[in-house]
């Protein structure tokens, strides 16, 4: 039986780098492919679509969830809630239409995760797993 990998400090950073990239990706690929093909554009597909968004979330979450607890930069802890939050509250709106507010703040927060994971992954360069935990 293969054992399970583990969401470890370093592979949270990884992941969370390539989920935030691929959100982008999502978010200029859907208008795209709607003004290319019209008839795309039906219910079944924008709830399909909508699942993706949702599913880049719930990866993101355990990616931020993880890099946070192990990073050793508070600023950096705090940053990876306030980008995560941020990106949950434009995807929910986006999904219910409550204020109309561009796509480039959803461009904005996925890059900004991105990126944050890409600076924890540099700042916390260790040997093991443990080096890196914030002992409070």
């Amino acid at each position: 039986m293969p054992q399970i990998m583990t969401l470890t400090t370093k592979n949270s950073d990884y992941l969370g780098a390539v989920a935030g990239i691929l959100c982008i990706i999502h978010c200029i690929i859907t208008p795209l492919l709607f003004f290319i093909n019209a008839e795309l554009a039906t219910k079944n597909t924008l709830f399909g679509l909508q699942m993706i968004g949702y599913l880049f979330l719930i990866i993101s979450f355990f990616a931020v969830y993880k890099s946070a607890l192990n990073t050793t930069n508070k600023i950096v802890k705090v940053l990876f809630f306030v980008f995560w939050s941020f990106l949950l509250f434009l995807i929910l709106n986006e999904s219910f239409g409550v204020f109309r507010i561009a796509e480039t703040f959803t461009f904005i927060s996925a890059f900004s995760l991105s990126a944050l994971h890409i600076y924890n992954l540099n700042y916390c360069q260790c040997a093991d797993e443990n080096c890196c935990v914030n002992d409070q």
